[in-house]
């Protein structure tokens, strides 16, 4: 990619709201016509997504109730990153935790930005194969059910509006991306 056509300059910055998943700011940039705005920005260290394929080509699920949409939404499974945290373990950390499952296989499936109008927020996807069953280890506050849906009807899914959430949107069309070239 070349040099960036358009360029912000932050000029200040002040912490409006400091939470134990995100951090709000309130930054004075210089636009590149020499003007100046405000951006209010939610700072979030990131998270991890598995597309995790079954030997009979069917993605694992979560089923959870999502508090900000008031209802359930079918997801692949993910979560946060900790400070620091690598992405990779992370996701593999995450697969265990909320599917019960390891996988002896990974693949990169680059990186999605869910908000990129006002947050930080960077997801990694990976797409997972050669699973084995272990167990879950759910967080106190977390409530899961688990299901496989065959990949082609989690295509569909996506394409009809049945998923909505968009990592697993990305993560399921960036793997068939991946199948289709062979690679995975």
């Amino acid at each position: 990619m070349s040099e960036p056509e358009h360029q912000e300059t932050m000029l200040s910055r002040q912490t409006v709201f400091e939470g134990r998943v995100i951090h709000v700011t309130l930054d004075e940039v210089r636009l590149e016509n020499g003007k100046t705005a405000t951006r209010e920005v939610v700072r979030h260290h990131g998270g991890a997504c598995v597309a995790a394929l079954t030997e009979e080509g069917a993605l694992c699920f979560v089923r959870q109730f999502r508090y900000a949409y008031e209802k359930e939404l079918l997801e692949l499974p993910a979560g946060k990153l900790e400070k620091g945290e690598d992405p990779f373990l992370a996701a593999k950390r995450e697969l265990e935790e909320e599917m019960g499952v390891t996988a002896d296989e990974y693949a990169e499936l680059g990186v999605f930005y869910p908000t990129c109008g006002y947050c930080n927020e960077v997801i990694h996807l990976y797409a997972a194969k050669g699973l084995h069953r272990t167990g879950q280890h759910l967080d106190p506050d977390e409530f899961v059910t688990t299901l496989t849906i065959p990949l082609a009807e989690a295509e569909q899914m996506a394409l009809d509006g049945r998923i909505n959430d968009g990592k697993t949107i990305a993560a399921i069309f960036r793997l068939l991306a991946l199948r289709k070239a062979g690679r995975f």
